[in-house]
């Protein structure tokens, strides 16, 4: 279901001429990117207007709807493929537990994903930081109802305005370097300012994730482009031509000719519809005054083939721009392939899930830079501009294949078999990793205790043997 964006005239009287002019700028770039975010959104659940031609199709059937749902596969592979696994600063191994912390604390494993998708069908996604009650609050916002300025020298945002519906009130809040400005109207009342949160951060709590900027345009892409939709469009009019032949195909037009009027009416006088003449009456014709039984034939019904090569062309060229390989759209092949056949299929997806990856990297970077000037008073440490974010590897996974090419390299001593690199390589999450390594010194105690133990045992002297025979004096 496509979400109805609220878009409203804010003017405040409380407002000053600076703050005024920023919040009508930013509205109306919100309402300018309106109509083209709802028009993805639409393309991605498959909900899109039925475009005909209004040649092949009859008026009567119209109505019928397809969808080939290629813009969701699209998005939907790029997106399953984005997995934050943790942040690490330049001279740990590990991941950094206050920074993932707060991302758990927030549920960011889940709020991420949000952030992603709505950057990967708008081109663009916001993520706000806050004072919470029990440490930074991280949200992730909708650009529906969200619009930001930005800086391209800094790559920062300067200002941004977001409206939403609060307890049945319309409200907006213009976020500042300095300050947020939350304002309130109530039904039809006039806007007016409740609130100036003075957090003096010397920044915008708002950060911008974008998919794909480019020079000229710093606010994103979205993949689903014209292109795209152009491709599923003609699809969908495909299908919807193969469905309409279907009906003809399962049920072939026939002719009769020579047939009397009473074979087309019932035992009243009253004319069959269609479909009882087609099963009930056709069927039992009877001769007429000269003798001559009528004749009846069949028009030759369509074939749908040629429907479904049209759609696997499309297919094709959808292939080709988006780089997903021909089974994520469908198409199998009468035999399966290999497991390395499909790693060579998805090369070029999984190279573009990690250009998605380093696009995403710095949003997120920015992220955790607020929350910890948020949890520490403003103060960050010296090195957080080299914040690594950690990633999970987007290639599908074989896992022999990555053990067999992990334990070649530790036996030729190129990686130690230990190392944090060749864990997560295999692999195994942040947190995993840290159990693990907890398991190795554990191990480690354990052997140590062993080997003090077999050591003693070999200090000790053997028993002395009893002696058998008579008794003393005997």
């Amino acid at each position: 279901m496509i979400p109805t964006p609220l878009v409203l005239d804010v003017v405040c009287k409380d407002l000053t001429a600076a703050e005024q002019e920023q919040v009508t700028r930013l509205q109306w770039r919100l309402s300018e990117d309106l109509p083209f975010q709802i028009a993805r959104q639409a393309y991605y659940d498959g909900e899109q207007p039925m475009k005909s031609l209004g040649i092949a199709v009859p008026p009567q059937l119209e109505a019928l709807r397809t969808a080939a749902g290629w813009p969701g596969v699209v998005v939907d592979s790029l997106d399953e493929r984005l997995d934050v696994q943790g942040f690490r600063f330049p001279d740990s191994v590990d991941a950094d537990s206050e920074l993932w912390d707060m991302w758990t604390a927030n549920g960011m494993d889940q709020e991420s994903q949000l952030a992603h998708l709505d950057a990967l069908v708008f081109g663009r996604a916001f993520a706000m930081v806050g004072s919470g009650p029990d440490g930074p609050l991280i949200t992730i916002e909708s650009p529906m109802n969200m619009a930001a300025d930005f800086d391209a020298r800094t790559r920062r945002v300067t200002a941004a305005l977001q409206i939403y519906e609060f307890w049945g009130d319309q409200a907006a809040a213009l976020y500042l370097p300095d300050e947020t400005v939350h304002l309130v109207r109530h039904q039809a009342r006039a806007w007016r300012l409740v609130a100036r949160d003075q957090h003096r951060l010397g920044m915008v709590p708002v950060v911008l994730i974008t998919n794909r900027p480019r020079t000229f345009d710093r606010y994103g892409v979205s993949e689903i482009t014209p292109e795209l939709m152009s491709w599923t469009d003609a699809a969908c009019r495909t299908l919807l031509g193969m469905e309409v032949a279907r009906e003809f195909f399962g049920s072939p037009q026939r002719y009769i000719l020579g047939a009397a009027e009473s074979a087309f009416v019932d035992a009243t006088g009253t004319p069959t519809d269609a479909w009882e003449t087609y099963i009930g009456r056709v069927l039992a014709l009877e001769r007429d005054e000269d003798g001559q039984t009528p004749s009846v034939g069949t028009f030759a019904a369509s074939d749908p083939r040629p429907f479904l090569e049209i759609v696997q062309a499309l297919a094709r060229l959808v292939s080709a721009k988006t780089g997903l390989p021909p089974h994520l759209l469908g198409f199998v092949a009468d035999n399966p392939a290999s497991a390395e056949g499909i790693r060579s299929a998805e090369a070029r997806l999984d190279k573009r899930a990690r250009r998605k990856q380093r696009s995403f990297e710095g949003g997120w970077r920015d992220v955790m830079k607020l929350a910890l000037m948020m949890a520490n008073g403003g103060r960050l440490p010296v090195d957080a501009h080299r914040l690594d974010v950690m990633w999970a590897p987007p290639e599908t996974p074989t896992p022999l294949m990555t053990s067999q090419a992990i334990l070649a390299q530790a036996q030729s001593g190129a990686v130690p078999s230990s190392s944090d690199v060749v864990l997560e390589k295999l692999g195994y999450s942040a947190v995993e990793r840290v159990r693990l390594k907890a398991d190795r010194q554990r191990q480690a105690g354990q052997d140590a205790l062993a080997q003090i133990a077999a050591a003693a045992q070999q200090h000790v002297a053997p028993p002395v043997p009893a002696v058998s025979g008579g008794s003393a004096g005997g």
